[in-house]
């Protein structure tokens, strides 16, 4: 049983514990190799284990994440235009820049990948901005959608989502699953 495996199985008792016994923890992981994203993959994955609900994961996490890059294009303000990519507004890149800054303290490679992705996200987006009259009800229609699917995923698995605990689990979820890309095309992150 190697380490990622040995937190799966134990992170749902990991909340529970006492500061000093996350301490003592987090010690032995970071003695050990254990990274950070690691340890957020494992506790993400406690809540991620049915077949079902992975697909949903699959179909929907990158929506959402598409979605929110919609409505913050849509926000006014100056852009940068690109020959094959098409233009990005100041504030999407400084959204852009933020989260990329998330992922590169985890990983540079899964940063610079994501990075990557939200750039072809915000080309999409830019896409239906220029394409439709208006575009922040396509994107708030993906956007519930996809919410109520997630959310009935998580009803079959039986647990809460991830994110109602922290946050930050709302980063981790688009890179999970970039983790299983990785991982099966032999690509250490």
């Amino acid at each position: 049983m190697d380490y990622l495996d040995f937190l799966s199985d134990a992170s749902f008792q990991y909340q529970s514990l006492s500061s000093i016994t996350k301490f003592y923890y987090f010690s032995v992981f970071q003695m050990t190799g254990m990274r950070k994203i690691d340890l957020l993959f494992a506790e993400y994955a406690e809540s991620h284990r049915n077949a079902t609900n992975k697909l949903i994961h699959w179909i929907c996490v990158p929506l959402i994440f598409w979605t929110i890059l919609g409505f913050i294009s849509l926000i006014p303000s100056k852009s940068i235009c690109f020959i094959y990519i098409g233009c990005i507004s100041y504030v999407s890149l400084a959204a852009m820049a933020l989260v990329t800054l998330f992922y590169m303290r985890l990983s540079f490679l899964i940063g610079s990948i994501m990075l990557a992705l939200m750039v072809l996200m915000e080309s999409f987006a830019f896409g239906v901005n220029t394409r439709t009259e208006r575009p922040w009800l396509v994107y708030l229609s993906v956007f519930i959608i996809t919410w109520i699917f997630q959310f009935v995923g998580h009803k079959i698995e039986g647990k809460k989502p991830s994110f109602l605990k922290d946050l930050q689990f709302l980063l981790v979820g688009p890179i999970w699953l970039l983790s299983f890309i990785l991982k099966k095309v032999g690509i250490r992150y």
